[in-house]
C-alpha cells in the first residue's frame, strides 16, 4: 500500500457481549511497523511490533491506525 492510495478500513472491536465496528476513509500517508514500549522476549528488539496505517481524512485529520487480524482495507476510487 503506497502513500497516496485512497483505502476504507473497518476494524472490529471485542465486546463481552458485543463487537464494535468502525469505518475509516482516507489517504494512506504512510504504512509500517513500529515497535511498542512493551516488552516482548521473542520480539524483534525485544519489543511487541504492530502494524500501523496512518491515514488523512477529507476532513485534514490525521489518523494512526494499529492494524490486526480484524482490520479490512478496501481500495477505493479517488473523489
Amino acid at each position: 500500500m503506497s502513500a497516496g492510495t485512497r483505502v476504507r478500513v473497518t476494524q472490529q472491536y471485542a465486546q463481552t457481549h458485543d463487537v464494535w465496528t468502525t469505518t475509516m476513509e482516507g489517504v494512506v500517508v504512510r504504512y509500517q511497523q513500529s515497535k511498542t514500549g512493551s516488552w516482548f522476549v521473542h520480539g524483534r528488539d525485544d519489543k511487541v511490533w504492530l502494524d500501523r496505517l496512518e491515514i488523512r481524512l477529507d476532513d485534514g485529520e490525521l489518523v494512526t491506525l494499529n492494524l490486526d487480524q480484524y482490520s479490512v482495507i478496501e481500495l477505493v476510487a479517488a473523489k
